[in-house]
């Protein structure tokens, strides 16, 4: 299975990645197969001809897992993911299962994974059987931050469960 962890903060090296990167590990039991962190593609973004960028739209559709993550901004995900988003056209994604990750300041944001990030990725064809998962940014990598998702998200998912 080809795991793949997208990345939407204008930040690179960020506490999102860091955080999308645990959550593929600790779904998976292994590390992501490859990571795109959008902050390094920079105004590539904006280029429609832009060959790193068009050659990772191509890995990411043909990926089978994808841990698409983003920080929280004015209640959604932010403008370099929608960039990124906008290259893959209705129905692409259909051969993935895409996990929507955001991190935020607020619970009261908690809903953006579900209102905002999965309804996109289903838009592209992308299965999202799990919960979007919200994570306090400060909070992010406490030891149990996951532990009541990643059971539930694994069954959905059709991924082994993990011993401990």
């Amino acid at each position: 299975m080809t795991v793949t962890v997208v990345v939407g903060n204008p930040k690179p090296q960020s506490r999102t990645r860091l955080a999308a990167l645990r959550v593929a590990e600790e779904l998976t039991g292994r590390p992501a197969d490859l990571e795109l962190d959008l902050a390094g593609f920079g105004a590539g973004l904006l280029d429609w001809d832009d060959p790193d960028v068009a050659a990772a739209v191509e890995r990411v559709r043909a990926s089978e897992l994808l841990i698409v993550a983003s920080p929280t901004y004015k209640g959604t995900y932010t403008g370099v993911l929608k960039l990124f988003l906008d290259r893959f056209g209705a129905g692409s994604l259909s051969a993935a299962r895409a996990v929507p990750v955001m991190l935020g300041g607020h619970w009261r944001h908690a809903l953006a994974p579900e209102v905002f990030l999965k309804p996109v990725l289903n838009e592209l064809g992308a299965s999202t059987p799990t919960a979007g998962l919200y994570l306090i940014d400060s909070e992010w990598d406490a030891a149990d931050a996951l532990t009541g998702w990643l059971a539930t998200a694994r069954q959905q998912l059709h991924l082994p469960a993990m011993s401990a």
